[in-house]
């Protein structure tokens, strides 16, 4: 006769093969609503771009802002404006799939 844990193995190989592998789920991002109410209300300041980890791009807006003395604030405030309301719009899976995986610095 056979061993019975040959068999329950066997049979428990055969189940796993019977069904596909379920892919992993997308990872999730609690950054989406933060970044966006920061581009909103701090957008001149660039704040939205480093609760993102956009070091570069926050430093960029940060130093238009200040250097023109708030005058550029009008410009990179826009952005910051156009940037949250596109981050609210977007589902969470989109948002993590552009911003956080995908890594795009600009709109």
């Amino acid at each position: 006769m056979s061993d019975p844990t040959t068999s329950t193995q066997t049979h428990l190989t055969w189940r796993e093969m019977e069904r596909p592998p379920t892919p992993p789920p997308p990872p999730k991002s609690n950054l989406r609503l933060p970044a966006a109410l920061c581009a909103i209300f701090l957008g001149a300041l660039g704040v939205h771009k480093f609760v993102l980890g956009y070091t570069k791009q926050g430093v960029v807006m940060l130093l238009v802002t200040v250097l023109t003395l708030g005058f550029g604030g009008a410009v990179t405030g826009l952005i910051g404006l156009v940037e949250g309301i596109l981050y609210l719009v977007k589902s969470d899976e989109e948002f993590t799939r552009v911003y956080v995986t995908s890594r795009r610095g600009w709109f």
